[in-house]
């Protein structure tokens, strides 16, 4: 304890004071986490933005089923198989359709995409005196941060005008990326003694290779790297509305405050280990597993490892697979199917073959060997983690970037919510929290204490 603890002893009782009794989440009919006794997401509003399907209820009863995602309607496989038929990059089309609620004609697109790449350029001496000065750690930080500052660079910041919030949104989509890219060799150039490497944006670039462009010391990708980030970017755009950043875009919309502190507070929500930050125990999961598993091919020393991770003896002794299960997704995640099938064709005759043989073997068995170890009955598949940070991995990137990357991609998804709350919702999202004390204190004066 450090001497300030010492002299003041706030802390020593600090998990007795915030405690509550779990039986009174039962007997005042809490639902923990907006959650239902079944697992379904409690219902706190509507939307026409996207639809996360996993189950059906019938006779109040949760049945299983396969999962399905769309972006104002579209089925996500439709969007992302006309790439694979035009050679072409999706995540300006994708976020369009969620800005403006319509997929774009060619002419529509192209000005889109040109006023995107007019707003990457940060205001002079930004990243210098913003980006580059006492850059932390973690660079959701420094996102969230640069947003924030971003608002003193707006004469309009408090504009509610949809004019203004089409504008803040499409500077931010376009300015993301490049930020993060910059805070990235800025971070390194601080805490490992590391080169400042500051490419330019090239115009006319998707937003997937002007990431690569900038990442790369050499600005050197291949057009299957840059595809494989554009997928990753359409399957990370949206996700609904209760998901934990977007609904936090939600309520913070509803108390009508500016777009720059929204997107910052989605930012600082997405950053959370149980939200957006879920890659990084997936990977360090998967690490681990290599390490300890001589014969990756060997499925009985996969279920054995697997098993000791269930049983609380291995990795963090939570007894949590990382990677598999979602709130949402019960017999499969199509954003995991989709992107398990274009890792496949980046890792297949390479020497990440066999890495990706091993997280085919982990989202195979973990089911079986968790109903082993539990003796209970789930529907379970890969989420969209277990496959996510392979990918990006088999691109060189690093994993700093990994819930930057999702950040950027949601920032979309993001904007389309801010919209709909601002003409739809009316009301500030104020829900009840039950008070566990009944009866009044008596105040006790300084010296009877």
């Amino acid at each position: 304890m450090q001497e300030e603890e010492k002299k003041i002893a706030l802390y020593e009782n600090f998990k007795t004071i915030n405690s509550i009794d779990p039986a009174y989440y039962e007997q005042y009919d809490v639902k923990r986490g907006l959650r239902n006794a079944d697992g379904t997401g409690v219902v706190a509003g509507l939307t026409n933005i996207a639809n996360v399907h996993g189950y059906v209820v019938s006779d109040n009863e949760k049945i299983a089923d396969e999962g399905h995602l769309r972006y104002r309607g579209y089925d996500v496989y439709d969007l992302l198989g006309d790439q694979s038929a035009e050679h072409r990059f999706n995540f300006e089309e994708v976020s369009y359709l969620l800005l403006m609620g319509e997929l774009p004609t060619r002419e529509q697109l192209d000005r889109f995409i040109e006023v995107l790449d007019g707003q990457r350029e940060l205001p002079d001496g930004f990243t210098a005196s913003m980006i580059m000065r006492d850059t932390p750690p973690d660079i959701m930080n420094v996102l969230a941060r640069t947003i924030l500052l971003l608002y003193a660079y707006d004469p309009d910041a408090e504009d509610r005008s949809a004019h203004h919030e089409i504008h803040t949104a499409i500077s931010l989509i376009s300015r993301l990326p490049r930020i993060m890219v910059l805070t990235y060799y800025a971070k390194r150039a601080r805490y490992n003694n590391e080169s400042m490497i500051m490419h330019r944006f090239i115009p006319g670039q998707s937003t997937a290779e002007t990431i690569l462009s900038m990442l790369r010391p050499d600005r050197q990708f291949t057009l299957e790297e840059a595809r494989m980030l554009d997928v990753m970017l359409c399957l990370h755009a949206e996700h609904g509305g209760g998901n934990n950043s977007t609904f936090t875009t939600r309520v913070l919309t509803s108390a009508d405050t500016d777009p720059y502190s929204t997107y910052a507070g989605a930012i600082g929500s997405l950053k959370g280990w149980k939200h957006g930050g879920a890659n990084h125990q997936v990977l360090a999961m998967q690490q681990e597993i290599k390490e300890h598993v001589a014969d990756w091919s060997d499925e009985g020393q996969v279920a054995d490892y697997l098993a000791k991770i269930v049983r609380k003896e291995a990795f963090d002794k939570t007894g949590l697979v990382y990677g598999m299960g979602h709130a949402v997704y019960t017999k499969s995640d199509p954003r995991a199917i989709i992107c398990k099938q274009f890792a496949e064709g980046l890792a297949v005759g390479t020497e990440f073959e066999a890495e990706f043989n091993l997280l085919k073997s982990i989202e195979r068995l973990a089911p079986e060997v968790i109903l082993r170890e539990k003796g209970t009955a789930k529907d379970m598949c890969a989420n969209i983690d277990m496959y996510s940070g392979f990918v990006y991995s088999m691109m060189g990137i690093p994993e700093d970037l990994f819930t930057p990357l999702f950040a950027c991609a949601r920032m979309s998804g993001w904007a389309a919510h801010r919209f709909e709350e601002i003409v739809s919702g009316k009301r500030i999202i104020r829900p009840a929290y039950k008070s566990t004390r009944s009866g009044k204190r008596d105040y006790v004066t300084m010296d009877e204490r």
